[in-house]
């Protein structure tokens, strides 16, 4: 059963957390997207509140943000405790995570990101450090499985051999809203886990498609996961996601999804 936190009260919830944490939260900090409601507490932290079915727990798990406090040399919010409980009546587990407050904003909250954001060169020198530090985690999770490139690229794109020859440990859900400017931090490490070199820098080139320029930086800063076999994977996967999406869905990205897909399927079979 699908529940959306933009529309579900979760009052009953949030107090249920507020007393297990012992926190009071700052209503007027409150951050709700579809499966996540988030509060700035009265000690100076952030508490995360954490929705999912039991099927995609069964998958997942719920304890990613816990067990990111292994990663080294990452920008990421501190852990500090959870707790996490089984809603039977609703076939679904909530969890709530209390990290670090990150002063620094998301560079977009939401939506799509139409203008190039103001970023410093040491914004774009953290970056890469994080990514490069977060590739050689050595994790059991799995965030991207080959299966799911199979089945997002054979979609729309035949015959062509998707078989991914490089892994490496990823955040899983990189793309604008779970970074912060203008001190540069990745948020939201729920999903993180191995998949195919080149995924996060992937998902946040094609998230920037509409600011060409800014898609071209990206793609200069990570070109060396981007050009690999399994970067070229992952870009075309982004825009198959796209191009088999329904109408209405992200419009403004079919056209450059297109172009670009015909030159990520000429890279991978073009004679090597």
């Amino acid at each position: 059963m699908s529940l959306d936190l933009r529309k579900y009260d979760a009052s009953s919830e949030i107090e249920r957390v507020g007393r297990a944490l012992e926190v009071r939260f700052d209503r007027q900090t409150e951050v709700r997207k579809r499966r996540s409601v988030g509060f700035r507490t009265h000690r100076d932290t952030w508490v995360r509140v954490e929705q999912q079915p039991m099927s995609r727990f069964v998958r997942r798990g719920n304890d990613g943000v816990e067990r990111s406090v292994i990663l080294r040399g990452v920008a990421r919010p501190e852990w500090h405790q959870a707790v996490s409980w089984v809603d039977r009546a609703n076939d679904r587990v909530w969890r709530a995570d209390e990290t670090e407050f990150i002063p620094a904003k998301s560079v977009i909250p939401w939506g799509v990101l139409r203008e190039a954001p103001d970023l410093s060169a040491v914004w774009w020198q953290r970056l890469d450090e994080s990514l490069d530090a977060l590739s050689t985690q050595e994790t059991t999770r799995v965030a991207v499985r080959q299966q799911r490139i199979d089945d997002g690229i054979t979609a729309m794109f035949r015959g062509l051999d998707t078989t991914v020859d490089e892994w490496a440990t990823a955040h899983g859900d990189f793309y604008w809203q779970n970074l912060t400017a203008p001190e540069f931090c990745i948020l939201d490490w729920e999903d993180w886990g191995v998949a195919p070199r080149g995924w996060d820098a992937a998902s946040l080139w094609h998230n920037s498609l509409l600011v060409p320029a800014l898609a071209d930086r990206i793609y200069r800063e990570r070109g060396a996961d981007l050009d690999s076999r399994s970067g070229l994977l992952c870009q075309l996967m982004r825009c198959a996601e796209i191009l088999t999406a329904p109408a209405g869905y992200a419009d403004d990205f079919v056209e450059p999804s297109k172009i670009h897909a015909q030159r990520i399927i000429d890279q991978l079979t073009s004679p090597s």
